[in-house]
């Protein structure tokens, strides 16, 4: 018997609720299909459908038996088409949406060497930093820094994320290196204003205080605006070092309070819970993975005597 094909039979003949209309569906005899459902009846040794000259209905057992058909049929179609997809090219428009200053940053480069690996694909990325609808705004995947939580969709891991706090020599000379938390209350924080989503609190989160002389509070939904304003010796900024990284190297920017560094975020590329994923997408997604190094290139400012 083949079992996949009795299967097949049966999950028919239960959506379409007689014999005769899953014999029109599938194309094969009354006859045929009644014979390849008693043969998967006598495989397992349950009756799976009460039959009467009007109807066909599930037994207890059938219903339980058609779940697992369903799934049986669809992990292996999913598995078919996989293995054919493996022996054709990426090709098509891949959407992908991303935060601005991470891609502003990093992706130029990556993008282009991917479609040159790939040159049926046509790349379409959006920037914003607000957290997308992928599914209703039409996006194959969006790349999101934060902590993730539990959702339907799928989120593969692509770099660690790290926030340091810093702030330009300058500032530190006029008004002091802070050694603790608490001593930022005097002095002028550039607040990032993402950081009232939850994913991305830390430690820092609502400190809004400055120094001595009156002076505005900063705040901006951009980490790029808030990093030149501390080189300007603005305030103190928490920022990750994907964007800090190069004025930390070469001395613009300094690190501070170290010990109290907020937990690493992540760089995390997020799609649809598909169980047909096309090659376009599955395709970026194995070359992003390890691309930006580990640890991440923007961070080997560590390695230089700036600590």
């Amino acid at each position: 018997m083949d079992r996949l094909e009795a299967m097949r039979v049966f999950v028919a003949v239960a959506s379409e609720g007689s014999f005769t209309r899953a014999a029109e569906y599938l194309e094969l005899s009354p006859q045929l299909v009644s014979k390849y459902v008693a043969q998967l009846e006598e495989h397992l040794d349950a009756r799976l459908l009460n039959r009467t000259t009007r109807r066909v209905s599930l037994t207890e057992a059938g219903a339980r038996c058609l779940q697992h058909a369903q799934q049986i049929l669809a992990d292996m179609q999913d598995l078919e088409h996989q293995m054919g997809d493996f022996g054709q090219a990426a090709s098509g428009t891949l959407r992908i949406n991303a935060p601005v200053s991470f891609a502003i940053k990093h992706l130029a480069k990556p993008i282009h060497e991917f479609q040159a690996q790939y040159p049926q694909v046509d790349v379409d990325i959006q920037l914003n930093d607000r957290k997308v609808d992928i599914v209703e705004e039409g996006y194959d995947i969006a790349l999101r820094i934060g902590q993730l939580k539990n959702s339907s969709l799928i989120a593969k891991r692509i770099a660690p994320v790290r926030l340091v706090l810093c702030a330009a020599p300058s500032y530190l000379q006029a008004y002091g290196t802070p050694q603790h938390p608490e001593e930022l209350q005097k002095h002028r924080y550039l607040r990032y204003s993402y950081l009232d989503n939850e994913s991305l609190q830390t430690p820092y989160h609502g400190l809004s205080n400055r120094p001595g002389e009156k002076r505005g509070e900063f705040v901006c939904n951009n980490g790029d605006l808030l990093v030149s304003a501390a080189i300007e010796g603005a305030g103190i900024a928490l920022q990750p070092t994907f964007i800090c990284g190069d004025a930390l190297a070469d001395g613009r920017l300094v690190r501070i309070m170290d010990a109290y560094e907020p937990a690493p975020l992540a760089l995390y590329a997020v799609y649809a819970h598909r169980k047909l994923l096309a090659s376009k997408v599955r395709s970026f997604l194995d070359f992003i993975d390890g691309y930006f190094g580990h640890p991440p290139y923007w961070d080997h400012f560590d390695r230089a005597d700036n600590k």
